[in-house]
């Protein structure tokens, strides 16, 4: 495995005993609570491969909710993330997975409220360092690293042109995009990663262009 920098291999400053398995899920459960936008009611949390062996010895457990939580991952109340969680109102439950995955350190999370769900996997690969490879059934390569744009859209010519006709507008220069659909001409979805920190009106002006149904702006 190649790592981009030294960071990597160190790690980033956390509560826990393990980049992989503490701060990589916190991070993972806190892209999560960004991308459902707000906390949720209830977590269903699936876990797979080493996670689902040792995730009550490494804090992977309190670090998911932690993240879910919207804690950072040196955030002193990690810990103490099931309480507060239960404190909150949110349901949480854990459940270990026997099926062979890709990657040892994975993780399915569903957040729910009473009216929204999002469904999501991601893997902790190192150092911290993690990956989205699944949201709501749509396959995907998100790091969390970068300031990104998910674009959900109708499958039509033109709209990917349309968006990055604005990028460009914006001077936004991309580093890394996919698309992913489920059906030739239904819905699908944009990841696009850039690399500089940008506006919400970015995410407006992309929202009102035709076919969009949904944008979502990931900025630290």
């Amino acid at each position: 495995m190649k790592y981009r920098s030294a960071f990597e291999i160190i790690g980033p400053v956390m509560i826990g005993p393990s980049s992989s398995h503490t701060a990589g899920a916190a991070r993972i459960g806190r892209m999560a609570r960004t991308l459902f936008g707000k906390a949720p009611t209830k977590a269903v949390i699936s876990l797979y491969g080493s996670f689902a062996k040792t995730y009550k010895g490494h804090g992977t457990d309190v670090a998911i909710v932690g993240g879910i939580l919207d804690f950072d991952t040196f955030d002193e109340r990690i810990p103490s993330s099931l309480k507060l969680a239960e404190e909150a109102g949110i349901t949480i439950e854990f459940t270990i997975e026997t099926a062979v995955t890709d990657h040892p350190n994975t993780v399915r999370i569903k957040l729910y409220d009473a009216i929204n769900e999002l469904e999501l996997v991601g893997i902790s690969i190192g150092g911290g360092t993690i990956e989205i490879i699944e949201l709501n059934s749509f396959q995907l390569k998100l790091s969390g690293e970068y300031p990104a744009i998910l674009v959900v859209h109708q499958d039509q010519y033109g709209v990917i042109s349309s968006v990055t006709n604005i990028l460009a507008n914006y001077q936004l220069n991309i580093g890394h995009m996919e698309v992913s659909r489920k059906e030739k001409g239904n819905m699908a979805m944009m990841v696009i990663e850039v690399d500089q920190k940008f506006d919400s009106k970015v995410i407006k002006e992309i929202g009102k262009l035709p076919n969009i149904i949904q944008t979502i702006r990931m900025v630290d």
